[in-house]
């Protein structure tokens, strides 16, 4: 466990959970299965290639399982949340985290990259939330935490279809938190600025086969940053995952934890693009109501 995050951990009281989280092996991921380990809770921590959590599983064989999960592949997620079931009996916390980020412009990304990014990231998330979601309601308690970024609220010239795929995500999972909170159900949305991750580098990032001329500065001048950022970024996932792990220990939680100040200054410049334009053209929107009706009472 990363000696930085041993007083975070101190603060947490709670009776032992049971955490069901996909892309464990790297990143926020790993971080997470290592925190909750500290803290005393069960883990099912699964992956693609579970082997890199064997050093866990021998370590806290009562605590933690590491059942291969690829988000890709329905018959390993019915059978990582079948094991969970038959080791602990419940899920409590599930993470959706498994997911990539794929680079390229609109024009360029290809019919088949952009269905495999909204396969893992979108689908992914969806089918595993579907997998664990009858247990949750029969326990009539949970708690799901989505994943995302800041790109699930801005999208940029170079990542549109990891930011569509985000943005989807964050649809899907206020539309869930409306229908599973009368089961005891929370849901937390999880939007993250840049943190010092696996995220920037080439385990994380698939680079659009088609690339086209045009579009060389743009994307030349992305992978750049990608190569300056990886590993200074300004996030610690240290203190993201443990802000993670606390919001399930509150008793209302957000629908949105937003994390990192660089994702709070892009969301700012989203929300002023937003009130610019929506208020440049208010009178227009406000124009094509059915002539004849009454609307003085429903105006701002």
């Amino acid at each position: 466990m990363k000696g930085s995050g041993t007083l975070l951990l101190l603060q947490y009281t709670s009776i032992m959970k049971v955490w069901f989280i996909t892309g464990s092996s790297a990143g926020f991921g790993l971080e997470m299965v290592e925190q909750l380990i500290a803290r005393g809770d069960a883990v099912v921590a699964t992956a693609r290639r579970p082997e890199v959590l064997a050093e866990y599983v021998s370590a806290h064989p009562d605590r933690v399982i590491a059942p291969r999960l690829d988000v890709n592949l329905p018959e390993t997620i019915e059978s990582a949340v079948a094991e969970a079931l038959a080791k602990f009996g419940r899920v409590d916390v599930l993470v959706n985290n498994a997911g990539y980020g794929l680079v390229g412009t609109v024009e360029e990304v290809t019919d088949a990259e952009a269905r495999a990014q909204f396969d893992t990231n979108v689908f992914g998330a969806l089918n595993v939330t579907r997998a664990v979601l009858p247990t949750m309601r029969a326990q009539g308690s949970g708690h799901i935490l989505n994943i995302s970024s800041i790109a699930g609220l801005v999208a940029g010239a170079t990542f549109p279809l990891y930011s569509a795929s985000k943005h989807a995500l964050e649809a899907i999972s206020e539309g869930l938190a409306a229908s599973v909170g009368e089961f005891g159900i929370n849901v937390t949305i999880i939007e993250p600025g840049g943190f010092r991750t696996r995220f920037a580098d080439s385990q994380s990032i698939r680079l659009t086969e088609n690339r086209l001329p045009a579009y060389d500065a743009q994307m030349n001048g992305t992978l750049e940053w990608l190569e300056a950022i990886n590993g200074t970024q300004e996030g610690d996932p240290v203190k993201g995952v443990a802000a993670m792990i606390a919001v399930t220990e509150m008793e209302e939680p957000p629908l949105r934890l937003m994390l990192g100040n660089d994702a709070f200054e892009r969301y700012q410049a989203k929300r002023e693009m937003l009130e610019r334009d929506f208020a440049r053209m208010k009178d227009v929107t406000l124009s094509t109501a059915v002539d004849g009706l009454d609307l003085s009472a429903k105006l701002p």
